[in-house]
């Protein structure tokens, strides 16, 4: 990590835990909004006004809190209004780095080696981890904004009229009528399910292992339970953003999670109800771009914590 923006080289994925061992998440620093007109956003400052050409998003594909704005990027159209750069997914003593692996890109924006690079041209002080996603503004050379939920909710409002096709502008991924049952469906996924595989991976106690491995399984089930009306998506026939918060969890599941992570009471696939909302998200116009099966293998395998050896295993071959 960043100290006073200086890098640190003892670089370890577990973030922060707790005395009982728990798996603690860095909460992001960036919370600057783009906005239609430019004005402040719910947190922040102003002057991001919303320009095609404007932002660049740097983004890894093994990420899938990264992922979650890639899949919001498509589904709103927005592919030629912000663009992209993919890390390597295989991580490394200085964390995030750029090229060197099929399907990961060079900095040809800011010619940056590591992503820590960009945080202390943002910010020369900065102290803290270097994450993915993060939303670039070209214009002023600075980080927008580094939170995933916030980018999402950015690409689904500010961008929404300069997305490509009438369907994608009008797709709303936070409709205000569901929001408070999105808010509270997206805070029990994120406890239970989409930061709980990492409690458990991550734990470095027997008893915080299962407790998280015990709230993993139970919100599976749950949704497993909730989609066996036959429904499309969370809830009902319109796609939110709990459902990019679902997928980006689901589509890792059988290649990091069931394994490395020992989230091992059985497969997604095991799963009919998940397993098929999973794939028929995956079908969606798009979605399919962001997702990356030897990206994510590899990049959760080099974790040197959880796997020592690095040894990435051939299976599964899809998804």
């Amino acid at each position: 990590m960043l100290v006073n923006g200086v890098w640190q080289e003892n670089w370890q994925p577990v973030q922060q835990e707790d005395e009982d061992g728990r798996f603690i998440r860095q909460t992001s620093s960036f919370r600057n909004w783009v906005t239609e007109d430019g004005s402040a956003g719910v947190t922040g400052r102003g002057g991001f006004k919303a320009e095609a050409g404007r932002y660049h998003l740097y983004v890894a594909y093994i990420c899938p809190w990264a992922s979650r704005a890639l899949m919001a990027r498509q589904l709103k159209g927005l592919a030629d209004v912000i663009s992209v750069s993919v890390a390597n997914p295989v991580l490394t003593d200085q964390g995030w780095a750029f090229g060197g692996f099929t399907g990961s890109d060079e900095d040809s924006l800011n010619g940056a080696r590591y992503m820590h690079e960009l945080y202390t041209r943002a910010d020369p002080n900065f102290t803290g981890r270097a994450t993915v996603p993060v939303l670039w503004d070209k214009h002023t050379g600075t980080i927008v904004n580094n939170e995933s939920a916030d980018i999402v909710r950015m690409l689904n409002s500010a961008f929404s009229h300069l997305g490509r096709g009438e369907s994608n502008k009008a797709l709303d991924l936070y409709p205000r009528a569901l929001q408070a049952d999105i808010d509270a469906l997206n805070s029990y996924l994120y406890d239970n399910l989409n930061n709980g595989v990492y409690q458990a991976g991550f734990a470095t106690t027997q008893f915080a292992y299962k407790e998280a491995y015990n709230r993993v399984f139970a919100a599976l089930d749950e949704m497993e339970s909730r989609l066996a009306d036959g429904r499309a998506f969370l809830f009902g026939d319109r796609l939110t953003e709990s459902d990019i918060r679902l997928f980006v969890t689901l589509v890792r599941f059988d290649a990091a999670y069931y394994g490395l992570f020992k989230c091992n009471r059985n497969a997604l696939r095991e799963m009919p109800n998940l397993h098929r909302y999973m794939r028929r998200i995956l079908k969606m116009e798009g979605v399919e771009e962001t997702v990356n099966l030897q990206h994510i293998k590899a990049g959760y395998y080099s974790i040197k914590a959880l796997n020592p050896t690095g040894i990435v295993p051939e299976g599964p071959e899809n998804i």
